[in-house]
């Protein structure tokens, strides 16, 4: 099977800090898989979602993302760049704006310039777009503004604006860290769901070892900038993941009893 991402011993560190962020990293990530990072605040998820996502610089290792080379002093080439897509923590959408045009954005990477410049949609773009409204359920608030929905329909409206943008590979980081588990359990299987009946691979990162295993087909566990385990969640040792934890903090190991 060919990867999605592969890694070879990545290091990276944020200005100023005095321990890295990333310490020899080494993974492949299959395409057509959902895979879990797992592990507290601070074990590096977000850096390493970031960096496969193309916005860090002045790491140390080999990157490669969807067959592309990244190199540690530049971006990645712009066209290869849409078929990666985020969904952040925060949604990171547009709160005064609509829905659908919310959603639209995640067009704007697949739109030549000037038609990016001028928001103009293509027909096609449209049926991408209402497609993805209508698989995130959100299709009947297309018209609705965002600051006037429910964190759970914000992230709905996140996904979709990803799903818009047709990426072969989706990114998430704490996509559910906000919401409470009944509407977390709903968010994390429209992603994963999504990404499979799309066939692209989905990455998201959790603190959660309970919906990590429920929707992840392999999960990652990270600890201090470094990979403790990589299995299949099936072969996931409940031990290991209690180790994850060990002094991290009370609010670093949510969920922790359910795996135990």
């Amino acid at each position: 099977m060919s990867a999605a991402a592969r890694i070879d011993d990545l290091s990276f560190a944020h200005p100023g800090a005095a321990l890295p962020a990333l310490e020899r990293v080494s993974l492949s990530i299959p395409s057509g898989e959902s895979v879990a990072l797992l592990g507290p605040s601070g074990a590096g998820k977000t850096t390493l979602l970031a960096l496969l996502d193309g916005r860090l610089q002045g790491w140390r290792g080999r990157v490669s993302v969807l067959g592309t080379a990244f190199y540690p002093d530049r971006a990645p080439p712009r066209p290869c760049r849409p078929d990666t897509g985020f969904v952040f923590q925060e949604f990171a959408l547009v709160e005064r704006s609509t829905v659908l045009r919310n959603v639209l954005n995640g067009r704007l990477g697949r739109m030549p310039p000037l038609r990016a410049l001028s928001g103009q949609a293509s027909a096609h773009d449209m049926t991408v777009v209402r497609a993805a409204l209508a698989d995130c359920g959100i299709a009947d608030l297309a018209e609705r503004r965002v600051d006037s929905l429910s964190g759970g329909q914000r992230q709905r409206v996140a996904i979709a604006r990803c799903l818009a943008q047709e990426p072969r590979l989706i990114l998430a980081d704490e996509p559910v860290s906000n919401l409470d588990p009944a509407r977390a359990g709903e968010i994390l299987s429209l992603l994963t769901g999504a990404a499979r009946m799309r066939g692209a691979t989905a990455l998201f990162s959790s603190h959660q070892p309970d919906l990590a295993r429920r929707f992840a087909q392999r999960i990652i566990g990270m600890r201090n900038g470094r990979i403790v385990f990589d299995v299949p969640t099936s072969e996931l040792d409940e031990d290991a993941t209690a180790d994850l934890y060990r002094d991290a903090g009370p609010m670093s190991g949510i969920g922790l009893r359910a795996v135990r």
